[in-house]
């Protein structure tokens, strides 16, 4: 049995919180294990909320810079092997993913205004589908992998089947971490046309309920 094991810490949210000044309108197969923790931010308006973030966030080593939400992952390959006269077979692959997610925790939502705290679940709701985004991205390249290792097929020797395994598993996650690298950057261009759409949604939600039935 042989276990492999990496981690990496994932999150490029963009930073800048966006005040909008009167605007107040994966599939099966590959183990997953996923938990949240928190970090408490204080601040009663944007400005103070966008300091705490700065200061109080998880920092990602990929970019030195503290982030409103982080993800750390971690990787984990079990590979059995069955070793018989002049051949060798991986008779079973299992990839496992552990994903803890660091998430903000508003402690100064009573002493803020409505636009204030409006916003801020807006963004606070987009952080954390931002994060379980790149949950969903090393699933899928979990199970990728999972399949692949199971592909490999008869080698003659159980050195030769490792060295197979070693190298699809070495190339699967260099294209999972392309795929988390690319998340990041189409989020970060679309970060101030979401967070728009998002409010007008909830404004638009909020008068909904305000209308007589």
């Amino acid at each position: 049995m042989v276990g492999k094991t990496r981690r990496r810490m994932l999150s490029r949210f963009p930073l800048t919180i966006l005040f909008v000044a009167g605007m107040m309108m994966p599939t099966a197969a590959a183990s997953l294990n996923k938990t949240y923790s928190y970090f408490s931010i204080g601040g009663k308006t944007l400005e103070e909320i966008e300091e705490e973030l700065v200061k109080r966030g998880p920092q990602v080593k990929s970019t030195g810079r503290r982030h409103p939400g982080a993800t750390q992952m971690e990787f984990t390959t079990r590979l059995a092997y069955a070793e018989k006269k002049g051949s060798c077979t991986i008779v079973k692959a299992a990839v496992s993913v552990r994903a803890k997610m660091i998430l903000p925790r508003w402690r100064q939502r009573a002493r803020a205004d409505g636009d204030t705290r409006l916003i801020w679940d807006t963004l606070s709701s987009d952080i954390k589908r931002h994060e379980e985004s790149h949950v969903v991205i090393a699933k899928n390249h979990a199970r990728e992998l999972e399949q692949a290792l199971k592909a490999i097929g008869r080698q003659k020797n159980c050195q030769i089947a490792a060295a197979k395994a070693k190298t699809t598993s070495e190339k699967i996650l260099e294209r999972h971490d392309r795929a988390q690298d690319a998340f990041d950057k189409v989020e970060g261009i679309n970060f101030e046309s979401r967070i728009i759409r998002l409010l007008r949604y909830r404004m638009e939600r909020i008068e909904a309920a305000k209308k007589p039935g």
